[in-house]
């Protein structure tokens, strides 16, 4: 069952995870909103520190829609071959330049349902892009949010898109973007899915696993 915080104790929540990581943002490293766009394509189910390695080659070669669009997936494979489903990854990003090309006038869209029009672009990826490159208010649901949500006590649920709404309830529209990240850094680094550092963590007592209730 989740649990009902008041807006106190979600702001005493959100200042003790900044408190734990002050630099909590986007981890992939991008020029402009395509590559953005490309990396959180990549990074599905792969490590953003994997796909820094793989953007960092691929973007001195190929950094536009324009250049992306013109590839088959034969020649862009072999650059992505370590991110995992290479195949579906590179046919994905070649199919959204092109879209981004004659659909978009070779601007990558600002709205998450545009952005969903779009190849490989989930309302994951959607709102990353949302967020990230547009600065706009919404909460992308990875492995790692969806994990803390439920752990923590927002919802007891699987469906990303119910973890989305739950956390979008609970939490302050402008806080969105940054809690977003705030959970991302702190299930990477603090409450792991294997072995959660309770002992290191500032949010405990609020928290559902740790308490019990």
């Amino acid at each position: 069952m989740a649990k009902k915080f008041d807006s106190e104790e979600i702001k005493d929540m959100l200042d003790k995870l900044e408190q734990m990581h002050p630099q909590a943002e986007c981890e992939l490293e991008y020029g402009t909103p395509f590559q953005l766009l490309v990396a959180v394509i990549l990074s599905a189910q792969c490590t953003d520190k994997r796909v820094n390695l793989v953007t960092q080659k691929l973007f001195k070669i190929y950094s536009t829609p324009e250049d992306f669009a013109e590839l088959e997936e034969e020649q862009l494979a072999p650059y992505i071959f370590s991110c995992g489903f290479y195949r579906n990854k590179a046919k994905n990003i070649i199919s959204a330049s092109r879209d981004i090309m004659t659909k978009f006038g070779g601007e990558v869209p600002s709205t998450i349902e545009e952005l969903m029009t779009l190849a490989g672009v989930g309302k994951k990826t959607a709102n990353v892009v949302y967020s990230v490159a547009f600065g706009g208010d919404a909460i992308a649901v990875d492995t790692h949010v969806l994990r803390l949500a439920n752990r923590i006590g927002f919802c007891d649920s699987d469906d990303p898109l119910k973890v989305e709404m739950a956390l979008m309830q609970a939490i302050p529209k402008e806080y969105w973007s940054h809690a977003h990240h705030l959970l991302i850094h702190h299930g990477r680094y603090t409450c792991s899915s294997r072995k959660p550092n309770c002992g290191e963590c500032r949010i405990c007592d609020y928290c559902k696993f740790y308490t019990g209730c």
